[in-house]
């Protein structure tokens, strides 16, 4: 390297390789993830992007860039909802709160399915926690 300029531009073409190598796997990704492409379409794809690999890119940003976003935007919500499906189901006693226990204890007493003791450990567990 013989000065700070060439280091620059030898910078800068990495970037743009990684940037392209990083374009050229998403869209291959996308490709196998599409359900709406068959097998033959897919196979098209894949041919015209090892073959013509910008070309290709380009035409497959414009033409199918829409779609993918929207696959990626469902399979985020996807994701999301999962995830908050877990939190839910580990956070705690399944979403009943301390009144509504009491209120079911209550509701038992007034039933004489429980004696008034076992109604004042259920109301003082339910106040515990």
């Amino acid at each position: 390297m013989n000065s700070l300029w060439d280091f620059l531009v030898w910078l800068f073409w990495i970037y743009i390789a990684i940037a392209c190598i990083w374009i050229f796997i998403t869209i291959f990704i996308d490709i196998f993830r599409d359900k709406s492409l068959n097998g033959w379409a897919k196979a098209l794809w894949v041919i015209f992007l090892v073959i013509l690999p910008f070309l290709a890119a380009l035409v497959y940003l414009i033409a199918r860039g829409n779609s993918m976003a929207e696959r990626r935007a469902g399979d985020m919500r996807q994701m999301q909802a999962a995830n908050d499906e877990y939190i839910r189901s580990v956070a705690g006693s399944g979403g009943t709160s301390a009144a509504s226990e009491i209120a079911n204890a209550k509701q038992l007493l007034d039933s004489g399915a429980i004696s008034q003791a076992e109604y004042d450990q259920l109301k003082a567990k339910a106040l515990s926690s």
